[in-house]
């Protein structure tokens, strides 16, 4: 039976504290740490099953701030971007995933960064919507990487908690949708799943942490914590592969 090794556990720990923090980014952190030894194709799987129960979770907790309408309309676009960012998943170079991954994390900090000195959150017209769905999508397939949302909900929600609980609700629709989509392409395996159940505990303890930081510290300084150790997570996994 495959056991997790204690880099994987560390990265559950750390993606999972930043879940609990934020209510996204696991996914960029997790795979930021993994790939510099993993292949993506073995490093989704395993997130996805694994960071599933916490989208449950932060969803229902959220469940009176969330846009019904809005979480719908995205999800639907980020599931349709997902399946042919499932197909070059399994059939890309790794090393060039790895580099294009580093670049999505850095603009997508960089974007966010910005994001953050604006005082008011403008309205999204649809063409923007359906792009930034449209590409979630596809960067969900290839990476399980749905945090150009974050970009998109930071605009639309009145708040904290309907920023949480809308992007975590559309987790919930993708994940759901991209774990049958992986089990029929064969991408999530036995091993997958057993090392998947062996992290829960890991990916509970992490989210639990993260959820007391956030009574201490201010939201405004941990979104720009975030920010930064993601920019620097890109730049050193595209040194890596050069």
């Amino acid at each position: 039976m495959p056991r997790p090794d204690g880099w994987i556990i560390f990265a559950t720990v750390v993606a999972f504290i930043i879940k609990g923090m934020t209510g996204f980014a696991n996914t960029l952190v997790f795979t930021s740490i993994m790939s510099f030894g993993s292949a993506n194709i073995e490093i989704s799987p395993v997130e996805l099953l694994t960071g599933y129960p916490s989208n449950l979770y932060i969803a229902w907790r959220e469940r009176k701030s969330i846009s019904i309408v809005s979480v719908m309309k995205i999800s639907l676009l980020v599931i349709l971007g997902s399946i042919p960012g499932a197909f070059l998943l399994k059939n890309t170079d790794t090393s060039l995933l790895k580099i294009v991954f580093g670049v999505l994390v850095i603009l997508l900090g960089i974007e966010m960064l910005l994001r953050e000195k604006q005082q008011n959150k403008a309205k999204p017209n649809r063409i923007f919507a359906g792009v930034i769905g449209l590409i979630s999508g596809l960067l969900c397939g290839l990476f399980g990487v749905g945090a150009l949302l974050a970009a998109y909900f930071s605009r639309t929600t009145k708040d904290v908690a309907g920023f949480r609980g809308s992007i975590c609700a559309v987790f919930v629709f993708e994940n759901t949708f991209r774990i049958v989509l992986y089990c029929i392409a064969g991408i999530i395996t036995w091993d997958v799943l057993i090392i998947s159940l062996q992290l829960l505990p890991f990916m509970a303890g992490g989210l639990f942490v993260g959820t007391l930081l956030t009574k201490v510290i201010k939201d405004r300084v941990m979104k720009k914590i975030v920010i930064l150790l993601l920019i620097l997570s890109g730049c050193v996994l595209i040194l890596h592969q050069i």
